[in-house]
C-alpha cells in the first residue's frame, strides 16, 4: 500500500514558480516509477511528467518540457518545479504511482493523491 500527500499549490502570477512536492509512504517507494498529471474541470487527467526510480530517466508532455522539472530525493519525496507559469498551467496537479503500460495515460498508473490546486492569474 502507498499513500501519497501532494503539497505546494498556490495562487501567482504568469511567469512566477511553485515547487509541488509528493510526499509518499510506504517502502515501495524508492523502487517505484512516479508521475505527475493535472486536471481541470471537465477534461481528463493529463500527463504532466515521469521519473524513473533511480532518478535518472525523466519524460515531460510537450507543452511543459523547458519550464517543469521532476525529481526525487531518497526521503519519499518527489518535487515538481514549475517555472515561467502561465494561465494554461492552472489545474489540480495529482502524483501517482505508476504500474505499467503507457505512461501517458492515467489508467496506467495505481495509487493517486488527493491533488494541489494550481492557479496561475494573468
Amino acid at each position: 500500500q502507498v499513500q501519497l500527500v501532494e503539497s505546494g499549490g498556490g495562487l501567482v502570477q504568469a511567469g512566477d514558480s511553485l515547487r509541488l512536492s509528493c510526499a509518499a509512504s510506504g517502502r515501495s517507494f524508492s523502487a517505484a516509477v512516479m508521475g505527475w498529471f493535472r486536471q481541470t474541470p471537465g477534461k481528463e487527467r493529463e500527463f504532466v511528467a515521469l521519473i524513473g526510480w533511480s532518478g535518472d530517466s525523466t519524460y515531460y508532455a510537450d507543452s511543459v518540457r523547458g519550464r517543469f522539472t521532476i525529481s526525487r530525493d531518497n526521503a519519499n519525496t518527489m518535487y515538481l518545479q514549475l517555472n515561467s507559469l502561465k494561465p494554461e498551467d492552472t489545474a489540480v496537479y495529482y502524483c501517482a504511482r505508476y504500474r505499467g503500460g503507457s505512461y501517458k495515460y492515467s489508467s496506467s498508473y495505481d495509487f493517486w493523491g488527493q491533488g494541489t490546486q494550481v492557479t496561475v492569474s494573468s
